[in-house]
């Protein structure tokens, strides 16, 4: 399981490393272009609270951690879908099932 350490908050999001690994690539290249997009995901069943949604923007601080050392191999066609997500009105929907580990 990956973390994304966002802001100055000590508590990180967990996400599955391989779907990190395609969320860091689609965030590297929208916030390198000064794109601001919102992030938003479902929280798992042990966790209180539905959903999520975070604003990012290139000031706000981030940081991805990986538990394996390899990506795994990115999906060219996820990464599309991604980044196409994440130039709508409603920001990028990340489903932490979309790839398995």
């Amino acid at each position: 399981m990956g973390h994304l350490y966002y802001g100055n908050t000590a508590e990180p999001i967990e996400i599955p490393d391989r779907l990190l690994a395609h969320i860091k690539v689609v965030v590297a290249t929208k916030l390198r272009r000064s794109e601001s997009f919102t992030l938003s995901w479902r929280h798992p069943e042990d966790i209180p609270g539905g959903r999520s949604t975070i604003w990012m923007q290139p000031s706000i601080p981030l940081r991805f951690v990986f538990q394996s050392e390899s990506d795994g191999g990115l999906d060219r066609e996820l990464l599309a879908r991604l980044a196409a997500e994440s130039n709508t009105s409603n920001g990028l929907f990340v489903d932490f099932d979309m790839l398995e580990e």
